[in-house]
């Protein structure tokens, strides 16, 4: 009997239905995520670059231009640049030797991107960046939280460089660098750096400013011939050869992890 009149008050045929109708809201917004969230899990792009596109107008959400801070769910038709974008069908995590002359961006008009040039058949973007002129080490996935983790500078994650300049360099310049270079409105963190050469040294930061090497040298009046990452955390480029890649290891990855 109260259930007959409860549901004569709310309009509803059976007490179940309401039942029912409760259950599947709940559900649903059980299932909700950020729609940035969603694109990263994905594959598509970490976190951040997901804001971007979604700044952007890139993204739609059955059929609508989405708004940045949204949440979706599921069953919702999410689409880039017109594309339907589905779930992954495996983690991946690709240490790349990037030579030279090939620019980090998924820009199709930029004829040097590393997309076209990798022609990985997943699709999978970078974990950070290195700038055109540089080489060496750089992580290809497509785990948007694992990216955000990595690149992520309050983290104070490792990255070692082999770095020749153009004249010779003396241990006032080290200690200098190693010091703290007011580049970019900030002083760059403390960091270690060893003489490996007249011309020459290794060093290793924990934070990721734009060009930040070459900025840091040009204070002092140097100017970066060659520079070369090999090292990000506790995974090394070790003898891939310029354009080549491999998969990290699952040992690698543990040790990833046990570093977040």
């Amino acid at each position: 009997m109260i259930q007959e009149v409860w549901c004569k008050i709310n309009g509803h045929t059976s007490f179940f239905d309401e039942l029912d109708i409760l259950y599947y809201n709940k559900t649903m917004n059980e299932k909700e995520i950020r729609l940035n969230k969603y694109l990263s899990d994905c594959g598509l792009c970490s976190r951040r670059a997901a804001d971007r596109l979604i700044a952007d107008g890139r993204i739609t959400v059955d059929g609508r231009t989405a708004q940045t801070g949204e949440k979706v769910h599921t069953e919702q038709t999410i689409r880039f640049d017109g594309k339907e974008v589905a779930k992954k069908d495996r983690d991946i995590l690709l240490a790349y030797n990037k030579p030279r002359g090939i620019v980090c961006t998924e820009e199709k008009r930029e004829k040097d991107n590393i997309i076209d040039h990798l022609d990985y058949p997943c699709r999978i973007f970078t974990v950070g960046r290195l700038d055109k002129n540089s080489e060496g080490l750089l992580l290809l996935t497509n785990m948007g939280q694992l990216a955000d983790q990595i690149m992520r500078s309050r983290n104070g994650h490792e990255k070692e460089y082999l770095v020749r300049v153009d004249r010779d360099i003396s241990k006032k310049f080290l200690t200098a660098m190693a010091s703290g270079v007011p580049i970019l409105n900030t002083v760059t963190r403390p960091c270690q750096i060893t003489q490996t050469g007249r011309q020459s040294f290794s060093i290793v930061l924990t934070q990721g400013l734009n060009r930040q090497i070459r900025r840091m040298c040009a204070y002092f009046g140097y100017k970066v011939v060659s520079l070369k990452r090999v090292r990000i955390m506790n995974i090394h480029l070790g003898d891939l050869k310029p354009g080549e890649y491999r998969e990290v290891t699952p040992e690698e990855k543990r040790g990833l992890y046990r570093s977040f």
